[in-house]
């Protein structure tokens, strides 16, 4: 059995942030309700970047570095993984561990370096809703208002 599309669903609560909503899910769940009835829907999307600081070649090659540490890393101990002498796991844990350093400080250089400027700053996108609605299906819907009611969680009061 098919549930109809998340959009043609009556709400049964509305929050100002996701978390709320998520909430009111839980509390659902923690009351024996069949969520697998509800959906989330944000509303009115809007892409919001958050600038975390200025990029200057210095930080682009810490931050290669540390993404290559980690790939040296892992292929240290892939690499491990097919030795056959096990004496020297420590030594190509560690290799991997500096080549990635290095090659990962040269790669963030170099790409920051090649952008000539266009872009001296570091930043996080996320995608974020100005509201987030709970909705139910029509069979289960008015059982959802009604729990969510009886506690205050309709409108985002927690």
């Amino acid at each position: 059995m098919t549930q109809p599309p998340a959009v043609d669903r009556p709400v049964v609560g509305s929050y100002p942030d996701y978390e709320g909503a998520q909430r009111a899910v839980d509390f659902l769940s923690d009351n024996h309700f069949p969520v697998e009835h509800t959906a989330i829907i944000g509303s009115d999307l809007r892409m919001v970047e958050t600038v975390l600081g200025r990029l200057t070649l210095g930080r682009a090659a810490l931050a290669g570095m540390a993404t290559g540490a980690w790939f040296g890393l892992l292929v240290g101990l892939f690499l491990t993984a097919f030795s056959a002498n096990n004496h020297h796991v420590l030594v190509l844990i560690f290799a991997g561990l500096v080549y990635g350093l290095v090659f990962g400080a040269i790669w963030g250089f170099a790409s920051h370096a090649v952008t000539r400027g266009r872009r001296d700053f570091s930043s996080r996108s996320q995608i974020v809703a100005a509201r987030y609605d709970v909705v139910a299906d029509e069979k289960v819907a008015d059982e959802a208002k009604n729990l969510l009611i009886k506690l205050g969680w309709r409108q985002g009061q927690p």
